[in-house]
Parts: structure tokens; sequence; C-alpha cells
């Protein structure tokens, strides 16, 4: 295999693993109470319809990790390219896609922040993962 193939393969495995423990996070969050505490509308039910797409959305933004930004800030790297799919939950997704309004307002004044945390989530699990790979 050659060396862009491994790259693309090391990449789009921790993009997934990092959809696969965002969405647990998501989860976890809406099953015990966290979210709705705090006024926001996410609660999903883990099933695979829900689970499957956001780990392969989550393998496709683990692309990012092929830009050649702070290499040995892992952390750092994780936490901004994690705003890539923040910003499209925000401004794409929610109002465009699922109807509910700019940033999910609909769904919770609190809604954006905890978008960024779940996303920073992704974000960290996937660049530990790469790291931990090479």
């Amino acid at each position: 295999m050659n060396n862009i193939a491994k790259k693309l393969t090391l990449v789009f495995a921790a993009g997934c693993l990092g959809g696969l423990i965002n969405s647990l996070a998501v989860w976890i969050f809406g099953e015990i109470g966290i979210t709705s505490a705090l006024g926001v509308n996410i609660a999903p039910k883990l099933s695979p319809a829900w689970l499957y797409p956001r780990i392969v959305w989550g393998g496709i933004w683990g692309a990012l990790f092929l830009l050649p930004l702070w290499k040995h800030k892992v952390l750092i790297k994780g936490l901004i390219y994690s705003l890539g799919p923040t910003l499209v939950q925000l401004f794409v997704v929610f109002p465009v896609k699922a109807n509910k309004g700019i940033m999910g307002l609909d769904l919770g004044t609190l809604t954006p922040l905890f978008v960024i945390i779940f996303n920073a989530i992704w974000g960290i699990a996937a660049a530990i993962w790469i790291r931990w790979a090479r």
C-alpha cells in the first residue's frame, strides 16, 4: 500500500472512531438528562439508523487531518479541525436539513455550546488515534 493510501485509511478510521465516540457522548448526555436539564432538546435513541451516518461522516471529516498543520500539537489540531463539522452542523444541518433554526436554537439556547463540545470530542478522539496509530 502506498503512503497516501495509508494516510487516507488512517484519517478515515480515526474520523470514524471519533464519530463513534462523539455519538456515544451525545447519546449518554441525552440518556442521563444532561442536555434536557440545561434546556436543550437533544436526546437521540441509540440505533443503527442514527449511529451509522454519524460514524461515516466522522470518517469523511477525518480528511481534515491530512492538512499539514500543527504537526506536534495533537489536541490543538483536533480542536481546530472540529470547527469544520461544528460550523456545518450549526449553519447547514440544523437550519436547512433539520429545520431547527440557525445554530439549532429551536432545540434550546445552549445547543451551540453542546455542538462545540461534542465535536471537540470527535476532534480530540480522532487526533489521539492518529497520534497513537503512527
